[in-house]
């Protein structure tokens, strides 16, 4: 039977291969997936993150999950600043002021399918792996060296990710026995046992000794949301994408702004650079009307608007780079992508927000809890400012493209800011250029702004690419550096295509851990 699947971690591929070969649903086997890349890359998702997915069975418009979590009912920004702060706290109970999606966004993606595989069965790959332990990746390593010096008063991280007092070292075995526990007792009672029963209570407790303003309460009312996609029609087909609290929309904005300025182009360099000028504008957009989808104001509800894009893309200049920076937004998550025998397409990401996300680590769980809250602002004129219950504007956005021809596509990738431009540069490689998923994601890609574990808002270049066009880009005004060839921080990408005909390609990213598998 037909099947593909891609991740930035082998061992997630291999999870949920394992459901599509027995023949399984895609929506199974991105659970599994899901479940075993918490293990392995658990400093970039988790059980304590959020979560969203598009998925898009065969003949029908792709369905929208958002499971981002909620602020606390006990956060405000008045009881912030009575403690004397004018920002969030990156770190630390203060940091963790949402509850987490991802496990209830897993409960209804499989809600959708009329019955399903006993959840034992989808959770014991990352049961097993947590305990027998991960092999340390570079990027793991990496991560645990930044936050070393930070994390060193926090019990529970400690505990788990710094053994012996000393970051990861890449190669050692990693083993998470307290999360290894928790899979087992959520298989046996239920993924609603995670807000509502003993796990939740646990949670809720370690959660309040390191002082966040979350409780019980808080993991007891969190429901998942269903939105309506949003979409933009192109030459190549339909684009799909997830609205506010998102910056999907940004992503649609940058490919429909391009539709319209992409003839002008009569090199790479003429295709980055305009691309690039989308961004901008795109990215000025969101930063000014993306926010908790109850407090939307009106002009969020114009930006795909026909009339709007065209008059939006008179601004963009061939041979003129419009001035930069902006505020950016950093961030750390992972993108899987499936497709199933019945053609059923998934597209799911997951994340923790920053490395380690709050650094609090519920100590009987082994759960690392997110700090996605950091994106709310103490300010009570933001469109983003902190609310209680409200969900905050996260970077996080998986997507998917009906094409004209039949054929259908998923991708996404992990990266904060880089999220929707690597899904632009993918996108204008292979359906624009023609060029393979594969030659497409691994080619040298750019970066405006601040991606994860990076602090400059200037225009970056890998090695490769900036050797062809940096030059010729600089000329335009751009101000830009060159990076290393397949630089992590320029995230980890993936695709699937499945052709009209039933065949399929899939593609991980070279700057990943990852692995694409396709079963024809």
């Amino acid at each position: 039977m037909p099947y593909a699947i891609t991740s930035p971690h082998h061992s997630a591929t291999e999870a949920g291969a394992s459901v599509l070969a027995d023949g399984g649903s895609a929506i199974e086997a991105m659970v599994a997936a899901a479940a075993a890349i918490a293990v392995a890359y658990p400093h970039m998702n988790g059980l304590g993150g959020d979560g969203f997915w598009l998925i898009s069975p065969a003949g029908r418009k792709p369905i929208a999950i958002d499971a981002t979590g909620c602020a606390a009912a006990d956060a405000s920004i008045e009881g912030y600043r009575a403690l004397g702060l004018n920002t969030i706290p990156h770190r630390g109970g203060r940091a963790a002021l949402t509850s987490a999606g991802a496990v209830a966004g897993w409960q209804a993606a499989l809600d959708l399918l009329p019955s399903h595989r006993p959840l034992a069965d989808l959770l014991a790959p990352a049961r097993d792996l947590a305990r027998s332990g991960i092999r340390v990746t570079e990027s793991l390593a990496a991560a645990s060296t930044k936050v070393a010096d930070e994390f060193t008063t926090l019990a529970g991280y400690q505990a788990i990710f710094a053994p012996d007092e000393r970051p990861l070292a890449q190669g050692e075995q990693l083993r998470n026995l307290k999360l290894a526990d928790t899979l087992d007792h959520l298989a046996r009672a239920g993924l609603n046992d995670f807000y509502q029963g003993d796990v939740g209570q646990s949670l809720a407790r370690s959660l309040d000794k390191a002082g966040s303003p979350l409780t019980r309460r808080d993991l007891q009312s969190y429901r998942v949301r269903q939105p309506q996609a949003l979409t933009t029609a192109t030459r190549d087909g339909d684009l799909f994408n997830f609205p506010a609290p998102t910056q999907g929309q940004a992503s649609l904005m940058i490919l429909a702004l391009f539709e319209r300025v992409r003839d002008q182009a009569t090199s790479e360099a003429d295709r980055v650079h305009l691309l690039i000028e989308c961004t901008k504008l795109a990215f000025r957009a969101r930063d000014r009307y993306t926010a908790d989808p109850n407090h939307l104001p009106p002009a969020y509800f114009d930006q795909l608007d026909e009339t709007h894009l065209d008059a939006l893309a008179h601004q963009v200049q061939l041979k003129r780079a419009a001035p930069w920076p902006h505020p950016a937004e950093p961030g750390d998550t992972v993108w899987l992508g499936c497709v199933d025998a019945d053609g059923t397409m998934v597209s799911y990401i997951q994340s923790l927000y920053w490395e380690f996300g709050s650094g609090v680590v519920c100590p009987d769980t082994g759960i690392v809890w997110t700090n996605r809250g950091l994106s709310f602002k103490l300010d009570e004129h933001h469109p983003n400012r902190l609310r209680p219950g409200a969900r905050p504007f996260t970077t996080l956005n998986p997507a998917y493209a009906d094409l004209n021809n039949g054929d259908r596509l998923v991708y996404g990738t992990m990266g904060g800011e880089g999220q929707p431009q690597t899904q632009a540069a993918l996108m204008m490689r292979h359906l624009m250029e023609g060029r393979s998923l594969e030659d497409s994601i691994a080619d040298g890609r750019w970066l405006l702004g601040r991606t994860w574990g990076d602090n400059s808002n200037n225009l970056k270049l890998e090695a490769d690419l900036a050797a062809r066009i940096a030059s010729d880009l600089q000329q335009r005004g751009h101000d830009l550096v060159s990076v290393p060839e397949h630089s992590e921080m320029m995230g980890h990408a993936g695709a699937i295509r499945r052709y009209a005909n039933g065949r399929l390609e899939a593609a991980t990213d070279p700057r990943s851990d990852g692995r694409a598998l396709v079963q024809d």
